[in-house]
């Protein structure tokens, strides 16, 4: 088995529990940008400990920063924040398992990008996946007990929220590949934890500034949960090393293509910790969703 297949399951399973944690803050205690500012905040002074324990272990220098990492380390950081604080408002208007599943829609749209900025193609299979991709996304867009036109149906909040946070997921796993590959010198480990301190680093001085700007009472209130916020920090520099790891050692949309297990993790956490409802209609989407799913592994 390549090594990227088990560190790929890895950063699915510590991606779901982060995103639990996360709806629980959002629930409970924090706005939309407090619960991201968690995951950013707690993770970054431990991945730049980590990784500088590994260099001295390991005795290997850190790799060579240059502006195109830069550029894409920014890239990817910025969609990232963006793409996280739309997951997070989608769990006000749909249940888990959905959020995350449209959340996934990723997964086609990380081929898209992926070719159009490193030359990545995307296969004629690839292709069919998007077009089954499409139609679980248009069960799942129409909201449970639907009534009305059926455009504006399919077209509401939850669906937009949804939709931009795949397409904003989709830039930032491209994003950091692109600055992982744009290292000088390093191996897997050592680009990705580096391309991770700084990205979690700059996250975490961009969205405190604006949190400290916009929404004072938040940054405050982060210190207040930090027991659980600090778990929401954890399970995100687990989830985010083993992404970039995974992105360093192949095509990110391989690696979101395999990262869709996520979705049956999150059918299990919506159903049995949250007591959710899956409804016949939002199953059969998420079942396209992972035929879609099915066939892109298939074609790559």
């Amino acid at each position: 088995m390549e090594p990227w297949i088990p560190i790929t399951i890895a950063a699915a399973t510590a991606q779901t529990l982060r995103f639990m944690v996360q709806r629980h803050l959002k629930a409970t205690s924090l706005s939309t940008g407090g619960a991201t500012f968690s995951r950013f905040v707690f993770s970054a002074p431990i991945v730049a400990v980590l990784i500088l324990a590994y260099g001295a272990l390991s005795e290997r220098p850190l790799p060579g920063l240059n502006p195109e990492f830069f550029a894409f380390a920014v890239w990817g950081g910025t969609a990232q924040i963006l793409a996280t604080m739309c997951v997070i408002a989608l769990f006000t208007h749909r249940n888990f398992a959905v959020g995350i599943t449209f959340k996934k829609t990723e997964t086609v749209q990380t081929a898209i990008v992926g070719s159009l900025v490193l030359g990545e193609g995307v296969s004629r299979g690839g292709a069919v996946a998007i077009g089954i991709g499409l139609g679980g996304v248009l069960l799942l867009s129409d909201p449970p007990g639907g009534q009305g036109r059926w455009l504006r149906r399919i077209w509401n909040r939850a669906s937009g929220l949804g939709l931009a946070s795949g397409v904003l997921f989709a830039c930032s796993a491209v994003g950091y590949r692109g600055a992982s590959l744009a290292l000088d010198g390093g191996d897997a480990v050592m680009r990705a934890g580096t391309t991770l301190a700084v990205v979690t680093t700059l996250q975490s001085l961009a969205l405190g500034a604006w949190l400290a700007w916009r929404e004072p009472g938040q940054l405050t209130a982060v210190v207040r949960v930090w027991r659980i916020a600090a778990l929401a920090g954890i399970t995100s520099m687990i989830g985010s090393f083993c992404w970039f790891l995974a992105f360093t050692l192949q095509n990110a949309a391989y690696v979101k293509a395999l990262g869709q297990i996520e979705l049956i993790f999150s059918v299990l956490v919506s159903v049995l910790i949250f007591r959710e409802r899956i409804t016949a209609r939002e199953i059969a989407g998420m079942a396209l969703l992972t035929l879609s799913i099915l066939v892109l592994i298939l074609a790559l």
